[in-house]
Parts: C-alpha cells; structure tokens; sequence
C-alpha cells in the first residue's frame, strides 16, 4: 500500500489536512452522538439544554460515547485504513515500519491514544504540525504514520 516507489519517503499527511478531515469526520458522527445522547437521556421528551450539559461535565458518559464511537471508527480503520475524512483526502493510516496495514491491536492503541493527545491542551494532536512524519501521540504510541495514498 506504499504511496511511493520502493525506497523513497512516502508523503506524510500534515497537520492542516488532518484538521479538515477531522471536520468532515465530525460532520457524519454528529448524528450518531445525537442519537447516543437521545438514547442516554432516555428519549426525546428527556433531552433538555440541562441534560446536555449535565452530559458535557459527566467524564463517565463522555468515556461511554468515545467507546461507543470506537465501535464504527475502528472497524472503518480496519477495512479502509481511513475514515471518510481521511479517505476524501487521499490518506491512509499505516503501520510506521512496513507501511502496510496496521494490526487491529495497532488500532486499538491508536483510539485509545487519542485520549492522552486530547488531555493537555490538545497538544498530542498539534504535535503533527512539528513532528518529522507528522505522528500524533497517537500515532506514536501505536506505531502508525498517515500517508498520502496517489491514485
């Protein structure tokens, strides 16, 4: 799956074109997290503007809906080493030695990891900007790089 010919450096996906497929990533979840906080509250009749927020400050069900999550997201990572963001953008997730497809232990790390770049500012994702391979924390601790796939 190598963006590149054999020996040369693929095309690492920087931190700006992640960005825009985190929107579009966040575009097609927005109704599944609806539908997880209309499940949670108990039905439409429950939901208040109370109720969401008592959901933002509530660490347990935020860690409940980012598990839920990781359900469809990496699944997609499994089957397309992308998600829909990342596959508008020509990119892939690959293993960081081989640039093959990572293991789906690989991808469980990674998920999980997005937590520890999200704590402290969101560094670990702005740590792509200025990282030589462009990896988040994520990425590094799941040993996974994003490249540009050609056509």
């Amino acid at each position: 799956m190598s963006s590149s010919p054999r020996g040369a450096e693929p095309e690492y996906v920087g931190f700006w074109a992640r960005v825009a497929a985190a929107l579009v990533d966040t575009v097609w979840m927005l109704p599944l997290v609806a539908v997880w906080l209309v499940v949670v509250s108990g039905g439409w009749r429950r939901l208040s503007l109370e109720r969401l927020l008592e959901w933002a400050q509530s660490s347990s069900e935020q860690l409940l809906l980012f598990a839920a999550l990781a359900l469809v997201v990496v699944p997609l990572w499994m089957r397309r080493s992308a998600t829909p963001g990342k596959q508008l953008i020509d990119a892939r997730i690959v293993d960081a030695v081989t640039l093959g497809p990572p293991s789906p232990r690989q991808l469980l790390i990674r998920y999980a990891g997005y937590l520890l770049a999200t704590v402290p500012l969101c560094l670990g994702f702005v740590w792509v900007a200025f990282d030589r391979r462009k990896q988040g924390w994520h990425d590094k601790l799941a040993n996974t790089v994003v490249i540009r796939v050609k056509r």
